[in-house]
């Protein structure tokens, strides 16, 4: 099984370098991690007093995967979560802060587990992912990332100017859409032709 860093370097190869899209609500990034996460954790890493978008660029690789092990798998306590959902969890921490956990709890729901859908991950949702692992020991994992793709096209739903992000110019999947399928197994990838039969109402 890989290291939790292993994991965290492979995230910031997936989140890419420098970006400053106004599409984007989170503004000035770089490997994914944003100016206002910089901000909040007080990383001022020019020294100057200031948290700007400089230090943003100046972010390494490794001060990245730094950051998601401390912050986004320590931190939340995904090391307590089932090992068949900590790589995907993790990667959507990242991406989506705690609605990663507000996706997990809504699945473990449906499942049949009684658990709050409150974005936190304490001894109730544990007991529910585990006891859902314990389930469908072959499936949670699809199962969560299907969860994921499902949220990422309804986020594009509502929001058009996301929709770049789930669908490319020439219709086909985007970023988004096959992040999650990095963690799905292939027999429950979607087809191009699914693809497009779900964002056709996009226009």
């Amino acid at each position: 099984m890989k290291s939790v860093t292993e994991i965290a370097r492979e995230i910031v190869a997936r989140e890419g370098g420098y970006v400053n899209d106004p599409d984007d609500p989170g503004g000035a990034t770089k490997y994914g991690v944003t100016i206002g996460t910089l901000r909040r954790l007080g990383l001022d890493l020019s020294g100057d007093g200031h948290v700007t978008e400089r230090d943003v660029r100046m972010l390494t690789r490794e001060k990245a995967a730094e950051i998601y092990v401390r912050h986004y798998f320590e931190g939340p306590r995904l090391n307590a979560l089932p090992a068949a959902l900590q790589a995907s969890v993790f990667d959507m921490y990242v991406n989506a802060g705690a609605n990663a956990i507000t996706i997990l709890q809504k699945l473990l729901g449906q499942m049949g587990q009684v658990v709050d859908v409150d974005g936190v991950l304490g001894p109730q949702t544990l007991a529910a992912a585990h006891a859902a692992a314990e389930a469908a020991p072959g499936l949670i994992a699809d199962a969560y990332g299907i969860a994921r793709r499902n949220y990422y096209y309804a986020l594009a739903d509502t929001r058009p100017a996301s929709r770049k992000y789930a669908r490319t110019r020439k219709g086909g999947k985007g970023g988004w859409i096959l992040r999650a399928e990095e963690f799905i197994s292939p027999r429950f990838h979607l087809t191009e032709a699914d693809h497009k039969a779900r964002v056709a109402k996009w226009g």
